[in-house]
């Protein structure tokens, strides 16, 4: 990189998407599987997840179009968790699309941290 002056931000904007990321993969966790639930107490699941959640759409003031479309992702994840947790006929097929969200979280997950390894080796 050029500007070495930038990589701290590079590296604090990748390191905030990779804790949301891990923390929404840990909610979608806790709704399919009861152990899960049981590790990490729920009200400190949801004040990390809360906290990380403003930090990144604060730093993602700069560009709207990608905070939109995260702030989208975040609430379609608490979403279809909170239609798991309540139970019902909605929890089979929440529980389906879940599967497919962690799916993508776990993939941008793995690019978000390589990236950050590699600002980190700069």
């Amino acid at each position: 990189m050029a500007d070495n002056k930038l990589t701290p931000q590079h590296i604090e904007i990748a390191e905030t998407f990779v804790r949301l990321y891990v923390f929404l993969t840990q909610y979608i966790d806790r709704c399919e599987d009861e152990a899960a639930r049981k590790t990490f107490p729920e009200e400190e699941l949801q004040k990390h997840l809360a906290a990380t959640r403003t930090k990144m759409l604060d730093i993602l003031k700069v560009n709207p179009v990608v905070q939109g479309k995260v702030e989208k992702e975040c609430e379609r994840v608490l979403t279809l968790g909170a239609k798991c947790l309540m139970g019902g006929t909605e929890k089979v097929a929440a529980l389906d699309v879940l599967g497919a969200e962690r799916v993508i979280l776990k993939n941008k997950t793995i690019a978000l941290s390589d990236l950050l390894a590699v600002y980190r080796a700069l």
